[in-house]
């Protein structure tokens, strides 16, 4: 699974026609879009923008997709499981399957209090993705214990879970609780410092794979046929994603933007208000990178 990015153009509406260009690639290359992500800027997004996303995605993509299903909310509210049922409904509606994505409500009450949260949400979702979002994305972000992700499987209708917490040993307890207690559930990486946790029984769905889900559709064949080269690929898509996640993380989807004006996939390099910016320079170093993965010329 990729995250799409939302392209914006120069005066900051959002440039339409470059994102159904993203996720008719990233479905072209072989990979299921996952839309109204951190990567497409849910967060700042007005609710007739996150229908409209859905809509062109479902189009698109034939209704084979995941998107993130968000609520806004501020520090101390409470769990709005209503509200978290919409938002998977209207994902659902469409044929896609919702992420649930954090917010304060889902983790400020501790570990019970999101497990809890957790068994909420089977009670009127029949099928969702769930998703541990460590703080340098978002600060209501959180990565629970291991106690409580054993809890996470035991609920029938979370078939998998993102894990973006940039550190392989905790995902590596994760795989080892998976193979223990339900070899199905997805254990999806979002460690966009560390692609290669696919040898290790990982599935995927990272931002990274946005700016090159041809490249990525091409590494994951490599690896399925024992192909040596797979290695050399990772290694250069793994250097755009150590460049693209330093820190502030968030500003990895100006760089999403940037790498994909160079390839001439959007219009523009622009990011909404309230984004992360990175700074011109870094148009040097990622047409390098673009270059050594073949997708511009040199």
């Amino acid at each position: 699974m990729s995250a799409v990015l939302l392209p914006h153009m120069p005066d900051r509406t959002i440039d339409w026609i470059g994102f159904e260009t993203l996720v008719a690639n990233t479905v072209e290359a072989g990979l299921k879009p996952a839309v109204n992500m951190d990567t497409g800027f849910v967060q700042l997004l007005e609710p007739e923008v996150v229908t409209e996303v859905l809509d062109r995605t479902s189009a698109i993509a034939d209704g084979d997709f995941v998107a993130g299903a968000f609520v806004p909310d501020v520090p101390g509210d409470s769990f709005d499981l209503a509200a978290y049922e919409a938002e998977a409904e209207a994902i659902s509606s469409r044929g896609g399957t919702p992420v649930i994505f954090p917010s304060h409500g889902l983790n400020g009450f501790g570990d019970e209090g999101w497990i809890d949260s957790y068994r909420n949400l089977a009670t009127v979702i029949d099928r969702f993705i769930g998703f541990e979002l460590g703080s340098m994305f978002v600060p209501y972000g959180r990565v629970v214990g291991l106690d409580a992700y054993r809890e996470l499987l035991t609920i029938e209708q979370c078939i998998g879970a993102k894990h973006s917490s940039l550190e392989r040993a905790l995902e590596w307890d994760r795989l080892a609780i998976r193979d223990e207690l339900r070899p199905d559930f997805m254990v999806l990486t979002g460690n966009d410092l560390a692609i290669d946790m696919v040898m290790y029984g990982s599935d995927y769905l990272l931002g990274l794979s946005t700016m090159a889900p041809d490249r990525f559709a091409e590494r994951d064949r490599m690896w399925a046929a024992g192909d040596p080269s797979f290695y050399e690929l990772n290694d250069t898509l793994q250097y755009l994603g150590h460049f693209a996640f330093r820190p502030p993380v968030p500003g990895y989807r100006h760089n999403a933007a940037m790498f994909l004006a160079l390839r001439g996939w959007i219009a523009s390099d622009t990011v909404p208000f309230g984004a992360v910016q990175r700074s011109r320079f870094d148009h040097g170093v990622l047409r390098g990178i673009a270059t050594r993965l073949g997708v511009v010329e040199p």
